[in-house]
């Protein structure tokens, strides 16, 4: 007696009405790997497709910031970066900064930005988040070589700036902020769905959490001028990573295992909460969208 087709055959994918909250579908999402690549590649290639200056963009931004940063908060407002050069200083924490709010910036907006492709065909949504911070981590890597080619300049030019054995874990600052911008940008890209004015929110809150980030000063910079405050910026992760990443770069500023232990304990709770609440959006957002 020959088997029907059903009853030989397995099924590749089985869509249910109830799926577990944390659900990470890794084997689903390496099955669609290509797809992936192919975001990855749109989202590096496209984003200055029409413009005149197209990838210099990469390059001009941290690197206009970083002069801004140095005329107005060392030579105007006169905070000391030691005997760091303040244009290398400030290259250092943009640099780590622009992944973070590149990863969180897109991220954030995955729901309504692609709400035209989730509408008409299936595929994990994860993914489209995961391709986002690949593809900054092209830009990064970019901007990092700029940075590079910076700190070589200013050592033989006699600069007081050196690595030290802590530099094995540049790699672990720059995973963190990946995982955090993903874990928020998924939060968020949760609710946007529904508060559609989060998003101008939250656009204009990425200012003023850089400025409680570290990102144009010395932490103890802060500690000196509002003691009473410090806590602000001591307990912020991304504070505690710039801070970080400028001593193991640069041998400047302060290292602190146990903080920067903290700072992935809150990127782990954080990119686990986002999963949550990006998985329990997934099943409705097209409704509200």
């Amino acid at each position: 007696m020959n088997k029907s087709p059903t009853e030989t055959n397995e099924w590749l994918f089985e869509i249910t009405p109830k799926n577990k909250l944390l659900t990470l579908n890794l084997k689903e999402v390496w099955q669609y790997r290509d797809l992936l690549m192919l975001f990855v590649k749109r989202d590096v290639i496209t984003v200055y497709k029409q413009t005149i200056l197209g990838p210099l963009w990469y390059l001009i931004q941290p690197l206009f910031t970083s002069v801004i940063f140095t005329l107005i908060f060392n030579n105007v407002a006169n905070i000391s970066t030691g005997s760091v050069p303040p244009f290398l200083f400030n290259l250092a924490g943009i640099t780590i900064w622009n992944y973070f709010k590149s990863c969180f910036s897109a991220t954030s907006n995955t729901f309504n930005a692609n709400a035209g492709i989730f509408g008409k065909v299936y595929f994990p949504r994860i993914i489209m988040p995961i391709s986002v911070v690949i593809s900054n981590l092209v830009r990064f890597g970019i901007q990092f070589l700029i940075f590079a080619a910076f700190y070589v300049y200013y050592y033989l030019n006699g600069a007081e700036i050196s690595l030290n054995k802590y530099t094995i874990l540049f790699p672990v600052m720059v995973l963190i902020m990946g995982m955090l911008g993903l874990g928020l940008g998924m939060i968020i890209s949760s609710m946007v769905t529904k508060y559609r004015d989060l998003k101008i929110l939250v656009d204009f809150g990425m200012q003023l959490v850089m400025y409680v980030s570290a990102v144009m000063y010395p932490m103890a910079y802060f500690a000196e001028k509002l003691p009473k405050y410090v806590w602000i910026v001591e307990y912020n992760p991304l504070a505690v990573v710039t801070e970080s990443v400028r001593f193991i770069l640069l041998n400047t500023g302060t290292f602190n295992l146990g903080m920067l232990f903290y700072a992935l304990i809150i990127t782990v709770i954080t990119l686990f909460l986002g999963i949550i609440i990006f998985n329990k959006a997934e099943k409705s957002f097209i409704d509200t969208v």
